[in-house]
């Protein structure tokens, strides 16, 4: 990778050093660059990496400390807000916190949700017990340390339900210089709390920028947690995304990551199921059209015995786009009675779309229930043919047969502002939208 793109991230970082920080954070940030300069950006060379180049976002040269220069029209929050969810909303505009159009109100004793600088400031301990500082897998990661200066801390104690969900909005618009945004998410369920958190990246005037989100999901003995995030960026824009948990006895965790924009997206989801009882479930959509490249890479590790792990991801390429899977499960040593299923299955609509997938088990264990499988393949010529003897012509019945397709994922999500607004979304991009809509609507 050119050093070119290195130096530029070294003196962003010079730069970022004279602006106010938490005197306690700024070893972790140098230690963080120290890891990124090491390792630089990640090249086609690396296994993990070997399907997604990330050389334009290199080259493009964005900022790293230059954000917050656009505001949101009261039009753009009522397009990205979920209708009829009340929820508590913390919104974000070109990586920058907006408090002004936030709303946190009337939480439960104890519960902490804030804003990263809030979090620097008030609840220094709570950052200082639960912000994760291995950056040593992910270079990305590191720059998102070394960077990071907003983010949101959500924190619930033990035996406490947040009954509205936390809504976390990321706007991004267009601005005289490209910048990026190092978000760090920090999420923390104590025992037998309960939590729904949504992250929603979207983009708008087809804006040039490059977002870094971690997320840190830690939850504790009986914790629960529903996690969504939809990943609709601007389609000249970069996004990678990277999720984290540890989890607990007989915690709960399931995660909805559903991607449709960006030119390339990379998102990562690493579950650590650290004691008997954890479970995770993994539901994953992703469309990409144009040349949109999409990656998804996933792994579940199960390090004691009585666990489980439940995935399905399901991809929709049209046009020259290219999408990558990776899933990863593995059975450590000593993990007996295990159970970890994975799928993956992919809808081909072009010719030129290209899908590179790859589930894999690694199992060190003898007594354990694993499936693994991978499908692609185009839409089904004897329900088209069906479809078509309905008087439904053929544009359309492939159009109700991707929506199928697709509603598998959707329909497995809980609130009904969600699932309708990811219809309405996937519809959009198939021919005959309106007519569609009244199908599946009847």
């Amino acid at each position: 990778m050119s050093t070119d793109a290195i130096q530029n991230v070294i003196g962003d970082f010079e730069s970022l050093k004279s602006s106010k920080d938490s005197e306690w954070f700024s070893e972790q940030r140098r230690s963080a660059l120290d890891s990124f300069k090491q390792a630089g950006f990640p090249s086609t060379r690396q296994e993990n990496w070997k399907y997604t180049d990330v050389k334009q976002i290199a080259r493009k040269g964005f900022s790293n400390t230059r954000t917050g220069q656009a505001k949101a029209s009261k039009e753009e929050l009522e397009q990205v807000r979920f209708k009829d969810l009340n929820c508590i909303e913390l919104v974000f505009v070109n990586g920058a916190y907006s408090n002004d159009i936030s709303h946190i109100s009337a939480l439960p004793e104890g519960v902490v949700v804030c804003d990263l600088a809030t979090a620097f400031a008030k609840h220094k301990d709570l950052l200082e017990q639960h912000i994760k500082t291995d950056e040593t897998t992910s270079s990305f990661t590191a720059l998102n340390t070394a960077f990071s200066q907003h983010g949101v801390l959500i924190f619930v104690p033990s035996n406490t339900r947040l009954e509205r969900p936390i809504n976390l909005i990321f706007i991004g618009k267009e601005q005289s210089d490209g910048y990026a945004a190092h978000l760090r998410n920090i999420v923390v369920l104590e025992d037998s709390a309960e939590a729904t958190v949504i992250e929603s990246y979207i983009g708008f005037d087809d804006a040039q920028y490059f977002t870094n989100a971690v997320t840190d999901v830690t939850l504790n003995q009986n914790a629960r947690c529903i996690h969504y995030k939809l990943q609709q960026e601007s389609n000249s824009s970069y996004h990678i995304g990277n999720l984290r948990a540890e989890q607990g006895k007989d915690s709960y965790l399931e995660t909805h990551s559903i991607a449709l924009g960006a030119a390339l997206a990379r998102n990562d989801i690493h579950s650590q199921l650290n004691a008997v009882g954890a479970n995770i479930v993994l539901n994953g959509l992703y469309m990409t059209k144009d040349k949109q490249h999409i990656d998804n890479h996933t792994r579940v590790d199960h390090l004691k015995p009585h666990t489980l792990s439940t995935e399905n991801y399901r991809g929709v390429l049209n046009d020259r786009s290219r999408a990558v899977f990776n899933g990863k499960v593995i059975v450590h040593k000593d993990a007996q009675k295990i159970e970890a299923y994975q799928n993956n299955a992919n809808l081909l609509l072009s010719d030129d779309a290209e899908i590179d997938t790859k589930p894999e088990l690694e199992i060190y264990a003898d007594d354990v229930k694993c499936s693994h499988g991978a499908t692609v393949g185009q839409l089904d010529k004897n329900m088209l043919f069906y479809l078509r003897s309905r008087a439904i012509d053929e544009d359309t019945a492939r159009s109700l047969l991707t929506f199928a397709f697709a509603e598998e994922v959707i329909s497995k999500i809980g609130l009904a502002p969600i699932r309708d607004r990811l219809e309405y979304l996937v519809v959009g991009q198939l021919p005959d939208a309106d007519l569609i809509r009244e199908f599946t609507n009847e």
